[in-house]
């Protein structure tokens, strides 16, 4: 009984658990064997059937080496029982061609037409002439929840026009505009080198409300710093933004630290970074679009002050609207594509009259009547500073421009003056008037004496 060993075969394929007995060349043989053509279970039934006296339990070292040659011969079969497969996909891997631009594109997820969206004309319209003029300042988007503001403000993204940028530059640098290049690319026009220039579509980033300070200024490479004596600079989103939108869903939500970011780089359109004494600046204009539930969280004054529009939204109260609205939703659901493709060649007409807008934008003029008695405006409301007057002229330039006309009338500050200045008046708890009704009877009082 000292020649015969215990082949122990663990719960697996064929029996849940063998304890067989053999002589040890027999069965260590025969396992062994089968276990090199990889097959745990094969292995199992010829070590069942080399079996000679069943029952028997040997002891001592026979044991214990067979319970090892056991165990190595099952390890070894599932091991060879998982290359194949593992093979096949590493080919399949492999022969995969990469997708192309087209098929990314539409592998990414849709956005809901500009076009289709019903209502919210307030909100559509503010959004429209920052990108006709971004010297606006942005729009502060308030309203309840559910009113489609994020919605509307990533189907902008099919309306925005292409800007000429230096291929080679990360911050979206203008090959002309000395005002809108980077340093270097100063730099490199000042040495008379020949720009490379791509076209771009206005980029619209994204600002979580968890991004850290890093991602959204950048980092300097430290290491690369000190060994090698080179500013090793990695953008962050504020870089990726230059010349675009920056996004803040919940703005008003948005960490103290992110403001502050936020404020110096509105205020001088530049992005400094410090670290370790080493100091890199880049470009960082852009338009500010924020949205948020007033009933989550108050927003901070000095940020809203640097919103130029302020738009509010709230539920659509017509029973057939909201039926209109909710069966758009259900069709874009079902649809995606077939949806957005029946809104198409509105969003195209879009696009074309905004670029027609932003062409002719410096040819637009406004009479020094106007001028005063939008200033007059400001004035009867108290408005802090002289940011209210600038912002209203500006958007009263842009909707003529996005009108077709290079002219601008009493009308077209009628469109834009509440946008433009219902954030900029000062709070009394008292008063029940809405702001917006404020501003509009100063407008009449001035407009229509």
């Amino acid at each position: 009984m000292s020649n015969q060993v215990l082949a122990v075969l663990p719960y697996g394929d064929a029996a849940s658990a063998a304890f067989v007995a053999s002589p040890m060349p027999r069965a260590a043989s025969a396992v062994q064997g089968l276990a090199a053509h990889g097959s745990a279970t094969a292995a199992s039934v010829t070590a069942a059937s080399a079996l000679q006296r069943p029952g028997v339990w040997s002891s001592g070292s026979g044991v214990a080496v067979g319970l090892a040659l056991s165990l190595a011969a099952v390890r070894r079969a599932r091991r060879s029982n998982r290359r194949p497969a593992t093979a096949v996909a590493m080919r399949a891997v492999a022969e995969k061609e990469p997708a192309t631009a087209t098929e990314q594109a539409e592998e990414a997820r849709p956005v809901f037409p500009f076009a289709a969206i019903v209502g919210q004309s307030e909100m559509k319209l503010a959004l429209i002439l920052n990108v006709i003029d971004p010297k606006i300042g942005g729009v502060m988007i308030l309203g309840d929840r559910g009113t489609g503001k994020t919605t509307t403000i990533r189907a902008l993204v099919d309306l925005l026009p292409e800007i000429e940028t230096v291929a080679d530059d990360p911050y979206n640098s203008s090959p002309t505009e000395f005002d809108n290049m980077s340093d270097e690319v100063r730099n490199r026009k000042a040495g008379n080198e020949e720009l490379p220039i791509a076209l771009k579509k206005v980029p619209m980033i994204d600002l979580p409300l968890g991004a850290t300070e890093d991602r959204v200024c950048g980092t300097i490479d430290i290491e690369k710093a000190l060994t090698q004596g080179k500013k090793a600079f990695e953008p962050g989103l504020l870089a990726r933004a230059n010349r675009g939108i920056l996004y803040v869903d919940e703005v008003n939500l948005l960490d103290d630290h992110l403001v502050d970011v936020l404020l110096d780089s509105a205020a001088g359109g530049w992005n400094t970074v410090e670290r370790e004494g080493i100091s890199v600046r880049h470009p960082a204009k852009f338009i500010l679009v924020g949205s948020g539930n007033p009933e989550e969280g108050e927003l901070r004054p000095q940020l809203l002050d640097r919103f130029g529009m302020h738009a509010m939204i709230r539920t659509e109260r017509d029973p057939e609207l909201r039926v209109q609205i909710v069966e758009g939703c259900q069709q874009f659901a079902d649809d995606p594509k077939g949806y957005r493709a029946q809104y198409a060649g509105d969003n195209q007409e879009f696009a074309n009259q905004i670029i027609v807008a932003r062409s002719k934008l410096n040819s637009v003029t406004i009479s020094p009547e106007i001028r005063r008695r939008i200033s007059e405006v400001c004035s009867d409301l108290n408005v802090d500073g002289l940011r209210g007057d600038i912002v209203t002229n500006r958007a009263a330039r842009a909707f003529c421009a996005f009108d077709g006309r290079t002219e601008v009338t009493d009308e077209d500050v009628k469109k834009v003056v509440t946008l433009c200045l219902r954030h900029r008046l000062r709070k009394d708890v008292l008063d029940t008037m809405d702001n917006g009704d404020k501003v509009m009877k100063a407008y009449e009082a001035a407009f229509e004496e």
